[in-house]
């Protein structure tokens, strides 16, 4: 929680209301909410006051939804669609965004750093997006079979520990190795090499980064349907001419 310690002359300060209807048709009562800080004496001399903001909302002055109370990491308020609404849906979506962010901040790592490493000669890699058409140990499609197989098992696994937690925390074949007691989401032991402990700062770190690097993700899909490059190369040609390689000029050229 973000604090200021500010003086002031004054003996109290009292909580505004927030009446705006903006994205809402609901009447202004039922938008009353106090502003997003709280005061605090923050010494005993009666003239010293302590600003603590509160937590942040995806569009400040807009109402929250009810089941969004600011408890969960990365929690702003923001579900437009109503997704989370259902209880059981929300707990799959918590472990869903995880995944994914997982996934992409993986995802965007492994097809930047190539794309840069051999532009600068220290290793010869196809980009990305000709990845599949180089020639491995198997066929693409005998690749994908089984990759398919292994994800599978793995979701089901995901999916039997989200429902049942820790049910799924010894080997189902190596007998002799099991994870020990967990929160779902951050099984810990080999899975997480640093030790790093899963605290509320932690969690919001690795959803934020998760969240950008799903964005990067779809925006390096994007990019390269739009200028058949790769996003290293579009960076290197946008410096070259900042002033005419913008997004822009690429529009204009059609």
């Amino acid at each position: 929680m973000a604090t200021v310690t500010t003086q002031a002359s004054i003996a109290g300060f009292r909580p505004c209301a927030s009446k705006s209807r903006f994205l809402t048709g609901s009447s202004p009562s039922k938008l009353n909410r106090e502003c997003p800080i709280r005061v605090v004496p923050a010494s005993s001399s009666g003239n010293s006051l302590k600003v603590e903001a509160k937590k942040g909302e995806w569009l400040p002055g807009l109402a929250s939804p009810a089941y969004l109370d600011g408890s969960l990491p990365g929690d702003n308020g923001f579900d437009p669609l109503a997704l989370a609404e259902d209880p059981k849906n929300l707990n799959w979506y918590i472990q869903a965004e995880l995944v994914n962010s997982r996934w992409a901040m993986l995802g965007v790592v492994g097809m930047l750093l190539p794309e840069v490493l051999t532009k600068i000669g220290i290793i010869n890699a196809p980009q990305w997006y000709d990845a599949g058409k180089a020639e491995y140990f198997a066929s693409s499609s005998t690749l994908f079979v089984i990759e398919f197989i292994l994800f599978h098992y793995v979701e089901i696994r995901r999916w039997q520990d989200i429902k049942n937690p820790g049910c799924v925390n010894q080997d189902p074949i190596f007998k002799q190795y099991s994870l020990p007691p967990h929160e779902c989401g951050y099984p810990g032991s080999i899975f997480n090499p640093l030790n790093l402990a899963p605290t509320v700062e932690a969690k919001e770190k690795e959803l934020a980064n998760g969240r950008l690097a799903m964005l990067a993700f779809l925006g390096f899909i994007v990019q390269y349907n739009v200028t058949g490059k790769g996003p290293f190369d579009n960076l290197l040609q946008h410096l070259s001419d900042p002033w005419h390689n913008t997004i822009v000029q690429q529009i204009l050229r059609g």
